[in-house]
């Protein structure tokens, strides 16, 4: 953002600020109106309001440091806002739930009435089938049921706390003891009569829960706040004031919430701020040692359960430099908890400011670009046809994509709302729809229960499909606790002839886990001692017959088969996207689809080509991406991830519904594809191997191993390079580079692994291929101050190891720190994003300087094998052809998985005679190492301002080039 822009959200904010303090003023003349009618009516009632005054300490919050790329754009600030708060000042009794849940059902229509919401950050939701469902999972989950529970550790856990379903957990917290939510019927006996739910909507609960929790999260600590709505607009700030006398404890208070600019291209990086958990506080407040602590830490001990802290990226990592120091003042209210009277006493300290390594234009466009590709590989991968199973030994860069599993990907990432479908409102179209949906589900339901009860088919002996509701069934019993997986024999002969040969049926299989006690009946609303096996079995078929009737993940399915049978058609499920405004089309391009005048295929390839469907939301591959930039002094100037989302439904209070959601969708877009996927580095190891086969004496610059097409040194066992059965001949390090030779590399391998008396240690090949992988920093961390996930040395197969494959599994950023190293001929920095720390003043308080992890000193002819090498590579590719300035690169393809496209990968560095930029980049399962190399290119092209920005970021796809080639 430049300066105009920064100057306009400043006037925009102080404009609003200006309208609310006339709201509040205007306010405040018709309060003190009613305040002295009010004490002429009720005289010495009202008297003592207002000359009961208790004394007591409040905090002022401070203003968190705002965060700027390096040229000084605003990534990351903070606006004004008005919040309302509660505040527990009801009197003790049996009727202090009811007072409370009343006055906060009165609030929420208030806020919702003017288009504001309350918070919803607690990790259970009401998803699209009304049924509650937790947020989180795993260890996470675990925590978070430890608190609802009052346990510290997890380990306290009792088993049916540990166990606990959604419902269950909602049950407890709606009880009497706990916060009321439902209605006695027996007014003498209000705790034995009390009906936990009863006469309220799931809606008005989850609404609730997620207030009171946040209180009884304040409510050993006496005169805070809780936040129930944030960010709320001058409408609702007035009726809140206009009603405040109605409203026991809730007031209005000003505050910062965080912002972020551009969020989608930032996000994975910059992080959120939240609420602070009790862990946090501890962690924050406690600190390091002294001598432990990195330079992202400041030591400081004033954190409390109110504060909104950092949970992600930057903002996390940061956090005690961003966080300012608190006022506080001393104010007095009344007997209905109302202030009457404050005195400030200590200001606050605003909190210092950030300035990061990236150029913020930089990693706009290296995104868009990212997404550019990506939709163009989709495009070009795309085919009208129904199904497709590539024949034995097609390359997976020729693997297509059936236009029947894209309609799918609207169903199966849902972008169509299958709620919607069903909903009163519903188009004609999706009614239609809907209709055949019904009458297939009752197909299969029929089918379904017939297995169970009579037909008991052994499950190979299934029609796909219902192998694949099988084990839906299975998967969904596990996941919610009613099949005992944890103590199930993995080598029990009836769970293997179900799991491995699957010579038995769901009914036998299930029957048998009655039988071995690994079904936990307490789930379905059954008691053991009290029920046989058979009355078990019956209500378990009643259990999943429930389930399966709110499943979205069966009904999904259901659509699968649907779609590949042709009981609904591409035109109703793209006439179904215009009808839920799925997508955001101009009235002629709808009609052109509408009238006919063009076919739903190419609609929807239309659809891709322009952005209108991106490839993140139909996460079909590819559809992730990730690039990593930086200058040849360790500096950090892009680190981008594909697909992502917005950060600022995330921060101050979460959006728990929109965080569910992003948790749901297959193209993972909290996950930072930069930092924290993992792949194989395939042939852009091969600079690795080079050094290792140079320093270790295997070959000179000038000697040669020969490729025969194939690496034979294993009885019966054979290693074909990707050029057989051609041959490459005899090469040197730099022919190796350049035609990425496999044979010469497992060659290569093979030496590192012979010891003295020239016996094959395969221990010593891997140490050794370890210990150059390190000089070139891939075996730690780049440095990168975000979260990353820690990098995998290979721990088997040297000969493998040697051509990138192995265990071999790295991050783009560890890439990158590896080919900046290798263009800068051995300085291997920690790659840092943090360039300074100023006070709010612009006050340097810290300088981030890149450290040097380590040097690699050998001769200058070794890096010139290495250099031309990669610059031959470049060389050969024809779209590298007159671009204006000369790259040096290494292409990758990596296998993960035989079912899908290989991960495409090219590290790379230009001016190649005088390094100014390092890029690695990946594309995952993304087809061909080319498709990598060819987007690079574009981003050398916007960075070296080679081409006109508009030619290069279209906003639309770009299908590549036939370009494929097998050597990489």
């Amino acid at each position: 953002m430049n300066k105009n822009n920064n100057d306009n959200s400043i006037n925009s904010s102080s404009i609003r600020t200006l309208i609310l303090g006339i709201v509040l003023l205007l306010l405040a003349i018709v309060m003190i109106s009613r305040i002295f009618v009010l004490q002429i009516v009720r005289g010495e009632e009202t008297l003592l309001n207002f000359t009961l005054k208790i004394q007591k300490e409040r905090t002022i919050n401070s203003s968190r440091g705002k965060i700027y790329d390096r040229n000084g754009q605003l990534l990351a600030y903070n606006e004004l806002a008005y919040n309302i708060t509660i505040e527990d000042i009801y009197e003790s009794g049996s009727e202090k739930n009811t007072n409370i849940n009343n006055t906060l059902l009165d609030v929420i229509k208030i806020v919702e009435a003017n288009n504001d919401s309350v918070i919803s950050d607690f990790n259970i939701i009401l998803n699209d089938n009304n049924e509650f469902e937790f947020t989180v999972s795993d260890s996470r989950l675990l925590r978070f049921l430890a608190d609802i529970y009052g346990h510290r550790e997890i380990s306290e856990l009792k088993y049916e706390e540990e166990t606990a379903t959604p419902d269950e957990v909602i049950d407890y917290l709606c009880s009497y003891s706990k916060f009321g939510i439902g209605v006695s019927t027996d007014p003498l006996n209000p705790r034995d009569s009390f009906i936990p739910r009863e006469g309220f909507t799931k809606t008005d609960i989850i609404k609730l829960i997620n207030i009171r929790y946040a209180m009884s999260l304040n409510s050993y600590q006496k005169y805070i706040p809780t936040v129930l709505a944030t960010d709320v607009s001058p409408e609702t700030v007035a009726v809140i004031m206009e009603n405040s006398d109605a409203l026991t404890g809730i007031a209005i208070q000003e505050d910062n919430i965080r912002k972020y600019e551009d969020a989608l291209y930032f996000s994975q990086m910059m992080g959120y701020t939240g609420k602070i958990s009790e862990e946090e506080l501890k962690e924050l407040n406690g600190g390091y040692e002294s001598e432990e602590a990195p330079d992202t830490f400041k030591k400081r001990n004033d954190y409390i359960l109110t504060d909104m802290v950092g949970k992600a990226g930057i903002e996390k990592t940061l956090e005690t430099y961003l966080q300012g120091v608190k006022g506080s003042e001393t104010v007095y209210v009344n007997n209905l908890g109302r202030v009457i009277e404050s005195k400030k006493t200590i200001d606050p300290i605003a909190g210092n400011d950030v300035y990061l390594t990236i150029d913020k234009k930089l990693q706009i466009a290296v995104y868009d670009i990212l997404e550019q590709k990506l939709a163009g590989i989709l495009v070009s991968k795309i085919q009208n046809i129904k199904e497709y199973n590539p024949p034995e030994g097609t390359p997976a860069s020729k693997y297509i994509i059936p236009v029947t599993d894209v309609y799918f990907a609207l169903f199966n990432n849902s972008i169509i709302d299958l709620k919607s479908l069903k909903s009163e409102d519903a188009g004609e179209n999706e009614k239609a729809i809907y209709s055949a949906f019904c009458s297939k589900k009752e197909r299969v339901y029929s089918r379904l229960n017939e297995e169970l009860q009579t037909l008991s088919t052994p499950y190979k002996d299934l029609p796909q499909e219902y192998q694949v509701y099988e084990s839906l069934i299975v998967n969904m019993l596990i996941e919610t606790g009613v099949i005992k997986d944890k103590e199930i024999d993995k080598n029990d002969e009836t769970y293997l002839n179900w799991k491995v040969e699957e010579t038995i049926s769901l009914r036998d299989y299930l029957e048998y886990l009655i039988a071995k006690r690994w079904i936990d009946v307490s789930k379905i609303s059954l008691d053991q001692e009290y029920s046989d096996s058979s009355e078990v079995f019956d209500r378990l078929c009643e259990y999943i017959n429930e389930h399966l009737e709110t499943s979205n993940a069966f009904a999904k399915r259901l659509y699968k088969y649907m779609i590949k049978s042709e009981e609904i058609t591409g035109k109703q499920i793209l006439t179904c996207l215009l009808e839920q405004d799925a997508i955001s089309i101009t009235a002629a391009e709808e009609d052109r689809f509408t009238s006919g005048a063009i076919s739903p295929y190419s609609f929807l390839l239309y659809l891709i080509e322009n952005l209108y469907l991106t490839p993140g939301e139909l996460a079909l591959d590819p559809y992730s991406a990730s690039c990593v930039i930086t200058n040849m002094d360790g500096e950090a100037l892009a680190v981008v991830s594909y697909p992502s989302y917005d950060n600022n439904r995330l921060a101050n209070s979460i959006d728990s519904e929109y965080y569910s959601k992003l948790q749901n969708d297959l193209s993972k877009p909290l996950w930072n594809y930069a930092t924290q996927q993992k792949t194989a580095p395939g042939s852009t190891f091969k600079m690795v191997s080079s050094t290792a086969a140079m320093n270790e004496g295997i070959v000179n610059t000038t000697q040669t191993l020969i490729c025969k097409g194939y690496f034979n040194r294993f009885a019966n066992e054979q290693y074909k390079c990707w050029i057989y059965p051609g041959s490459h001949g005899a090469l040197n390090v730099s022919g190796a580079i350049e035609n990425s030779c496999n044979s010469f590399f497992y060659e290569v391998g093979y030496q590192l692994s012979l010891d003295q008396d020239g016996n094959y240690d395969e221990e010593k090949g891997l140490k050794e291929l370890e210990k150059y992988a390190d000089l070139f920093g891939l075996t730690e961390k780049s440095g990168l101050e975000i979260e990353e996930s820690d990098p995998e040395i290979s721990d088997e197969y040297p000969v493998l190891s040697a051509i990138g494959q192995g265990t071999n599994n790295f991050t783009t950023a560890g890439l990158a720190r590896y080919v900046l190293t290798v263009a800068n001929e051995g300085t291997c920095y920690n790659l840092s994003l943090i360039d300074k720390i100023t006070d709010s003043n612009g006050n340097l308080i810290k300088d981030f300087t890149p450290s040097v992890r380590n040097t690699i000193d050998m001769p200058q002819t070794y890096w010139d094998s290495l250099h031309s090498g990669m610059r031959r590579v470049v060389q050969k590719k024809a779209y590298y052809n007159d671009l204006g300035v000369n790259v040096a690169g290494k292409t990758g393809t990596a296998q993960e998985n035989k079912s899908r496209a290989n991960h495409a990968l090219f590290v790379s560095y230009a001016p190649y005679e005088n390094p100014e930029v390092a890029v690695a980049t990946r594309i995952a399962f993304g087809y061909s190492s080319d498709y990598a190399a060819n987007l690079t290119r574009d981003i050398y092209k916007y960075y070296f301002h080679l081409e006109d920005e508009d030619n290069i970021l279209t906003g639309t796809a770009e299908v590549p080039d036939a370009i494929m080639s097998a050597g990489d």
